[in-house]
């Protein structure tokens, strides 16, 4: 199985508001290096965290084996601490009974899980984690480009 690192980042600003999301993926085996990276409307900053896990695990061609870098808890945790299962058994409620936000993209997260090795690791955002500020800086190049290309000029 073919391993993969990825670094992946998402923000909306305001939040909701215009968001980004981008990803990092390197293949050291083969020694390639991709970046991806992209923007919508009126979002948040979790939808944006999630859409670039997706987009990133989408873009592999084949099962992998995948180390997964974010500096979201929230993705992080629903698959570490077990909180994407227990959603799915509790049709989709929380502990308190409330309605899980982001069901599809959730749904999409875990279908990917499923065909890839996922193991999730936590980065620190804003710090000194050259890929992690790298995503953060596309991030910030996908929402100038949405903007810049919405201007109606």
């Amino acid at each position: 199985m073919t391993e993969v690192t990825i670094y992946t980042d998402g923000g909306a600003a305001p939040n909701p508001g215009l968001g980004g999301w981008a990803a990092v993926l390197l293949s050291p085996a083969h020694g390639a290096r991709r970046e991806i990276f992209g923007a919508e409307a009126e979002t948040t900053n979790n939808r944006m965290e999630l859409t670039a896990a997706i987009r990133a695990l989408q873009a592999l061609k084949r099962p992998c084996q995948v180390d997964l870098h974010t500096d979201s808890t929230y993705l992080r945790n629903a698959f570490e601490q077990g909180w994407l299962v227990k959603w799915q058994k509790n049709g989709w409620r929380t502990a308190a009974k409330a309605t899980v936000l982001n069901r599809d993209l959730w749904e999409m997260l875990w279908e990917l899980t499923q065909t890839h090795r996922v193991r999730w690791h936590w980065v620190k955002g804003h710090a000194d984690d050259e890929l992690n500020n790298r995503c953060d800086a596309l991030v910030r190049r996908a929402r100038e480009e949405f903007e810049a290309g919405h201007r109606g000029d």
